[in-house]
C-alpha cells in the first residue's frame, strides 16, 4: 500500500466515477482502476462497488475511506512543514477574480507574474466567476484566495476579507434622460429607479446583492432589461440610452467619452464593496499564504 494508491481510491470516492478520477488525476483510467484493484489485494477486501452507474464505496470502504484521508492530509503536513522551514515554496495555489476586477487600478495580473518569478515551483490558477460562486468554492476549500464583491463592509461568514474597493453605486443615464429633471440635480433616490429599465450585473455578483437587496427593502423588485459581467460594457448600453446603468462611480474621463450623466444613489445610499477573500484562520499550505501576503501588500 502506497500513498499514491490512497489519493486514487479517495479520488474516485469523491467522484464516483473511474473515468472522472482519471481525468482529474491527469492519468489514464485503466491505470487507476489497476492501482485501486492492487490495493484491495493488498488489503484482501473490496473497497469499491463498482455494480451501479456510479461507483459506492462498500461497508469495508466506509471503514477505510476516513483513516484514507488522514494519511494523504498527513503526508501533506510534513510536506508542508519541511517547506516552512527550509523555506522551498512549492505545489498549488488557486485564485479567484471576480469579473471586471481587473479594471480597477490594482494590477493582480503584475502581482501574480512578480509572485511567479520569484517562486517558479509554484503553479497558480487563476478562476474568474461571480462573487456568489467563488464564495462557496473558498469554503469548499476549491480556492484559496479570491477577491471578489460583498455586500457590507463585514466579512461573509467563515472568512476574512481586506477591502481594497469601496465605491459609492451610482445611476448612469443618456443626455435628457427623465430621470436628471433638473440641470442642477446631484442624486437620485433609489425609488426613482422603481420603473425604469435597468443596466446591470448579473446576479451572484457583490453589486447586484447590494442593489436587489435595497429595492426588497424599499418594496420593489429592479426591473433588469441588461446584464453583463463588464462594467464598461454596461455603461456603453446606458450611453446608448437603453436604460439605467447601476454601477461603481465611473472616471470623469470616462463618462464624458460615452455621453454619460452619473447621479450618486441615495435613500438609501449604496456602495460597492471588493474584498480581497480567504477562509478563516488563513490558507493552508506555505504558498497560499505567501501569495496572500504579497497581495495584501500590493491592493492596500
Amino acid at each position: 500500500m502506497d500513498l499514491r494508491q490512497l489519493r486514487y481510491f479517495v479520488t474516485v470516492v469523491e467522484e464516483a466515477n473511474f473515468t472522472r478520477a482519471a481525468a482529474r488525476l491527469h492519468l489514464a483510467q485503466p491505470g487507476v482502476s489497476a492501482q485501486i484493484r492492487q490495493l484491495e489485494r493488498e488489503l484482501g477486501q473490496p473497497l469499491l462497488d463498482r455494480s451501479g452507474r456510479a461507483v459506492t464505496l462498500t461497508e469495508v470502504g466506509e471503514a477505510v475511506l476516513p483513516y484514507a484521508r488522514a494519511a494523504l492530509a498527513a503526508a501533506e503536513g510534513v510536506r508542508r512543514t519541511v517547506d516552512e522551514f527550509t523555506g522551498l515554496l512549492r505545489g498549488q495555489v488557486r485564485v479567484g477574480l471576480v469579473s471586471g476586477a481587473a479594471t480597477h487600478e490594482f494590477d493582480v495580473a503584475a502581482v501574480l507574474a512578480d509572485f511567479h518569478d520569484a517562486h517558479p515551483d509554484v503553479e497558480i490558477s487563476l478562476t474568474e466567476d461571480t462573487s456568489q460562486r467563488m464564495l462557496a468554492a473558498l469554503h469548499r476549500g476549491e480556492l484559496d484566495i479570491a477577491l471578489l464583491g460583498i455586500a457590507d463592509d463585514q466579512p461573509p461568514p467563515g472568512t476574512s476579507a481586506q477591502i481594497v474597493v469601496d465605491e459609492p453605486l451610482v445611476a448612469a443615464v443618456a443626455p435628457g434622460d427623465p430621470l436628471l429633471g433638473h440641470p442642477d440635480r446631484t442624486s437620485v433616490p433609489l425609488t426613482a429607479l422603481r420603473d425604469r429599465p435597468l443596466i446591470s450585473l448579473p446576479r451572484g455578483t457583490g453589486l447586484r446583492g447590494v442593489l436587489d437587496g435595497a429595492c426588497a427593502a424599499a418594496g420593489f423588485q429592479p426591473r433588469i432589461a441588461f446584464e453583463a459581467a463588464a462594467p464598461y460594457l454596461l455603461a456603453q448600453l446606458a450611453g446608448r440610452g437603453l436604460g439605467v446603468a447601476v454601477l461603481p462611480r465611473l472616471p470623469a474621463d470616462m463618462a464624458s467619452a460615452l455621453g454619460l450623466r452619473t447621479l450618486p444613489i441615495t435613500d438609501p445610499p449604496l456602495r460597492g464593496r471588493v474584498a480581497l477573500t480567504w477562509r478563516t484562520p488563513g490558507p493552508a499550505s506555505p504558498a497560499a499564504r505567501a501569495l496572500l501576503g504579497r497581495l495584501r501588500e500590493a491592493l492596500a
